[in-house]
């Protein structure tokens, strides 16, 4: 059975999401704060967080941060808040999706399903090598033989989903869903700043792998056969 954490120090949002989970067949543990619902991840094998901005002890965003550190699962933030700079904090922190209060319990569901889905898809193993390249998603570092490089987190989240996909071609609306979220209010061009960003990183540094343009399309990672 899938396991959901739901953090909220409001009571009456934590029982109706919980409740809505359950008849959905989730089985849900529920906690009041930051700290509480570590406690939980450290206990229960969860399979993805629903967490509240503001929360005593630790905020949301603290509580994301942590959670992408010691944890591989999806985070959807839940807040009262819809101005872009929340937004952009909570994506900065490390949250996979953005839901603003007041909220349809069914849409929280199909967002959950969406991201369940794709972490499934791509749920293989936290280190993906290519040649002498490592991308290890538990400590969010990259390796080159004997040096080790830290991304900003869209980087190497972008990277981290081309590699685990090597040799095939995503569009840029694709790569914006998976990296950025359904929510994300820029645009295509985002994409292209990312991959830029990428290609000046490494192509100096190994020529185990290169990021191609697909014209009309969007993007692929091939690896370099030696």
């Amino acid at each position: 059975m899938t396991k959901i954490l739901v953090a909220d120090d409001d009571i009456n949002i934590l029982n109706l999401v919980s409740i809505h989970l359950s008849e959905q067949g989730y089985q849900v543990f529920k906690a009041k704060d930051g700290i509480s619902a570590l406690e939980i991840l450290h206990k229960e094998d969860c399979h993805l967080a629903v967490v509240d901005v503001m929360m005593p002890f630790m905020n949301g965003y603290e509580l994301t941060k942590e959670i992408r550190q010691q944890f591989n699962i999806p985070v959807i933030l839940l807040t009262a808040k819809n101005q872009i700079e929340d937004k952009e904090q909570g994506f900065q922190a490390g949250t996979d999706d953005y839901l603003v209060k007041p909220f349809e319990p069914r849409e929280l569901s199909y967002r959950i399903k969406a991201l369940l889905r794709r972490y499934d898809n791509h749920s293989e193993e936290p280190i993906v090598r290519i040649g002498s390249t490592t991308i290890n998603k538990m400590s969010y570092e990259v390796q080159i033989e004997d040096r080790t490089f830290l991304l900003p987190l869209k980087e190497f989240e972008l990277l981290y989903f081309l590699m685990s996909n090597s040799m095939q071609v995503f569009s840029r609306d694709h790569l914006i869903e998976q990296i950025w979220g359904i929510d994300y209010e820029g645009d295509e061009r985002t994409v292209d700043v990312h991959i830029k960003r990428l290609r000046e990183r490494f192509t100096k540094l190994t020529d185990d792998f290169q990021i191609k343009t697909v014209r009309g399309v969007g993007y692929s990672l091939e690896a370099n056969r030696s």
